[in-house]
């Protein structure tokens, strides 16, 4: 089992469609007992938050995200934590969309480089 997300920062590796998470985006993880949240921001999205639980290498979350044109969304994901060979850790993504049509896969990678991280303040 990949060890705890907790103060990992992990970026999308390629865009989704326009006006959803892209590799401008950064997801900053939070995990405790099971439990895991995470805020998020970035190219579209003003505003991101996540939460659900990890049970081994798999986690099942609820997401919900205000876009820079005022317009809120919603969805669930599941995802399979994947440790990779230099030691960082890739999240596989399947998800789907509970306030609009939509579904699809993705991958957000752990990020190391301090200028990839975001601004904090």
């Amino acid at each position: 089992m990949a060890g705890s997300l907790d103060g990992l920062v992990l970026s999308p590796v390629a865009d989704q469609a326009p006006g959803q998470v892209g590799t401008r985006t950064r997801f900053v993880y939070h995990e405790q007992g099971g439990r895991i949240w995470a805020e998020y921001a970035g190219g579209d999205i003003v505003r991101g938050h996540l939460v659900g639980t990890r049970e081994g290498d798999r986690l099942d979350f609820r997401y919900v995200q205000l876009k820079h044109d005022g317009t809120t969304s919603c969805g669930h994901c599941e995802s399979t934590v994947v440790e990779l060979p230099d030691g960082r850790v890739r999240l596989e993504e399947t998800w789907e969309w509970e306030s609009q049509p939509g579904s699809g896969t993705s991958v957000v990678e752990q990020l190391t480089a301090p200028e990839d991280r975001p601004a904090t303040g």
